[in-house]
């Protein structure tokens, strides 16, 4: 009689994990324990490092007496700044080596001069700077309404401070309005150049009214704009009947107000005022 097989039962273990035998597995999976991304910190902190190190050894190597800046080169001649002036301005702002030297901090100084408009500055190997110089170019002297500050004016209509001689037109009005009278002088000068006068004087009040003087001692009061009467055409009636008018009246005139619209007052220098009334059939005036 054949004997059944018998099988082994499984066996299960009634015993419980020994505490700590999981955890420590997944210990084992920590940063410690994963060499490839503990060599990629030690790669980083070693480019972080080695970078450092880098800088600090550039910083300290350009910062040795090693490009000493031997000469400051100017490229053009001044015609107002003086060489006193450039070398203050030089030993001022001129500190470090080739390499550390402030280009901006040189170029302010140089600006700060008088008569310097703009100036430009560059690096010249091996020991050099280079240095070139936008003068301010006066054209008028410039006196502000509110302060009566004296300064100049440059081609620019830009106002600076310097000091100057020259024979150059006198302009007043408000801070601000200095291009707008450069322009102004231009345009009225033209005008008056039928007269065979100069414009030496031009004014703007705060109420936008302007006045003109010629350098025949003359003053021309313009006033303000008017629609129905422009600056422009109660000058250009002016300047069309004042030979005549002049040659009529032969009294020395002090002031022609020209406010009206259809025609202007004289003021002769004896205080007495000549109207000028602008009628087709008036002698004087006449437009």
């Amino acid at each position: 009689m054949a004997e059944a097989g018998i099988r082994p039962a499984s066996i299960r273990s009634a015993r419980r994990p020994a505490p700590g035998g999981p955890a420590r597995a997944g210990g084992e999976r920590g940063l410690w324990h994963r060499p490839a991304l503990l060599n990629l910190v030690s790669d980083l902190l070693t480019l972080c490092a080695a970078v450092a190190l880098g800088w600090a050894l550039v910083i300290w190597f350009v910062s040795r007496p090693l490009f000493p800046l031997r000469e400051l080169v100017v490229l053009n001649n001044p015609g107002q700044v003086t060489e006193e002036q450039l070398e203050y301005a030089a030993r001022l702002a001129v500190q470090g080596n080739f390499f550390t030297v402030d280009l901006a901090a040189v170029k302010e100084t140089f600006e700060k001069l008088p008569w310097v408009r703009k100036a430009e500055v560059r690096r010249r190997w091996p020991d050099a700077l280079e240095l070139r110089l936008h003068e301010h170019e006066a054209v008028a002297y410039w006196t502000v309404s509110e302060s009566g500050e004296a300064r100049l004016v440059n081609r620019q209509g830009e106002v600076f401070v310097a000091a100057s001689n020259a024979d150059m037109p006198q302009f007043d009005g408000p801070q601000g309005s200095s291009g707008w009278l450069l322009a102004r002088h231009g345009e009225f000068s033209s005008m008056l150049q039928p007269l065979g006068v100069r414009l030496v004087g031009l004014g703007l009040s705060a109420r936008e009214a302007w006045q003109l003087q010629l350098d025949n001692g003359m003053t021309i009061v313009l006033g303000r704009e008017q629609d129905k009467s422009p600056l422009v055409e109660r000058l250009r009636r002016f300047i069309a009947v004042w030979p005549r008018v002049e040659d009529e009246i032969d009294i020395d005139i002090k002031v022609a107000d020209l406010r009206y619209p259809g025609g202007f007052a004289l003021t002769p220098a004896d205080a007495s005022v000549l109207q000028q009334p602008a009628t087709p059939a008036g002698r004087k005036g006449k437009k």
